[in-house]
């Protein structure tokens, strides 16, 4: 009776199929064992992870803004920082202020930044690429506050 167990144990394990034998994910990515695909690290994307999320970001986009308090047509540019998640946001407000933008999905990133001119300016927000269209929702503060949402296109 042992033998029969010891032997149906060997030939059921020896069946089961190994799908991340052959799979190579990238980046920081783990393969899923029930189908063999990659589930990427914040940051990364495709079939291996082999591809940075934020690089669809890069680029210029022209658009309006719209706050509680007025509103804007200009342009802002995300540029590739030197860390891999992250972007440079410039000229947010209109104003020529700069944010570091952390990526916390393939479509997603969140930033904060502040400048100081005559007074000190603080500014968090997130943004959203939907096919070349960015929306950033953000608040800034300084002498008053004002919250916005960006929406422009490549």
């Amino acid at each position: 009776m042992l033998t029969i167990g010891a032997f149906s144990a060997i030939t059921y394990t020896s069946c089961n199929k190994d799908n991340c034998k052959d799979v190579v994910c990238q980046n920081g990515g783990t393969c899923n064992s029930t189908d063999g695909s990659c589930s990427c690290a914040t940051g990364y994307e495709g079939t291996t992870c082999g591809t940075l999320s934020r690089d669809k970001f890069v680029g210029v986009y022209t658009g309006t803004e719209t706050c509680t308090v007025g509103s804007d047509n200009y342009t802002l540019t995300l540029t590739a920082n030197s860390d891999a998640i992250k972007l440079t946001l410039t000229n947010l407000y209109n104003e020529g202020f700069t944010a570091t933008c952390t990526m916390t999905g393939t479509n997603t990133f969140s930033f904060t930044g502040s400048n100081t001119t005559t007074t000190t300016v603080d500014y968090s927000g997130t943004g959203t690429l939907t096919d070349n269209t960015i929306t950033i929702a953000y608040t800034i503060s300084g002498a008053t506050t004002n919250t916005c949402t960006f929406t422009g296109t490549k």
